[in-house]
């Protein structure tokens, strides 16, 4: 058998049927390493007998691999557009409900009772620091208390911080933490001189929230957040 490589292929100038039918018998991966050379082919009319090789149908075959990966992907693009197009519209719903807030005390409830809702969540808090058991400029319920410099712990640095496939933590959820398995947890900043605070919603569903989602919709929701509630306390930036 004539053994050949691509370099002598290259620069021989002329190449007969028995050497290519040799080169090639050598080199059985050739087409998958040059898939785009199966364009430039003419294949034979089909056939039948032994050992025959059908080109026809493996070009065939071929099309209806590429038709099903353009319909998937195309799928893939429509599913996603109406899965932001959802989430768009959970967001304006969620911000028209804390704009409809008639106090203070029914903002923190909108916060972390309606967004549970509206948002399609499991659960929703917000966390802020405090050196005691009292939260400065803030009386009521419907917020977990945690020492300084916890959130930051959690964080990382990150403002939005998206975790998939985990356990729920209690001074987060207090008793609910046990039915998260994926979370958003958001820093709001409430001002320069209120304590550091987070908003986080968990879901039962561990892949809900996933590394590397989209946080524009989110964070325009922080902002929106940050600004009714520095209006509700009289803060400044």
């Amino acid at each position: 058998m004539i053994r050949m490589t691509e370099q002598t292929l290259t620069e021989k100038d002329t190449l007969d049927a028995t050497e290519i039918i040799a080169w090639l018998k050598s080199h059985p991966d050739f087409l998958q390493h040059h898939p785009d050379l199966i364009d430039s082919l003419l294949p034979p009319k089909r056939q039948s007998g032994k050992n025959v090789a059908d080109f026809q149908s493996y070009l065939i075959e071929r099309l209806k691999a590429d038709k099903t990966e353009a319909l998937n992907t195309a799928k893939e693009i429509v599913e996603t557009a109406r899965y932001n197009m959802n989430n768009q519209t959970r967001i304006h719903r969620a911000v028209l409900r804390l704009l409809e807030a008639n106090n203070f005390e029914n903002f923190i409830d909108s916060m972390t009772s309606d967004l549970t809702a509206l948002l399609d969540v499991d659960i929703t808090t917000l966390v802020v620091e405090s050196e005691g058991d009292k939260i400065p400029h803030i009386v009521t319920t419907g917020i977990r208390i945690v020492p300084e410099n916890t959130i930051e712990n959690w964080m990382g640095g990150k403002q939005i911080l998206h975790q998939s496939d985990i356990g729920g933590v209690e001074a987060i959820y207090g008793a609910g933490a046990s039915l998260v398995r994926s979370q958003v947890l958001i820093r709001i900043s409430i001002g320069d001189h209120a304590p550091a605070a987070l908003l986080a919603f968990g879901s039962r569903d561990p892949q809900q929230f996933q590394p590397g989602q989209g946080t524009e919709q989110i964070s325009f929701l922080a902002r929106v957040i940050e600004l009714v509630f520095r209006s509700w306390l009289h803060t400044t930036e």
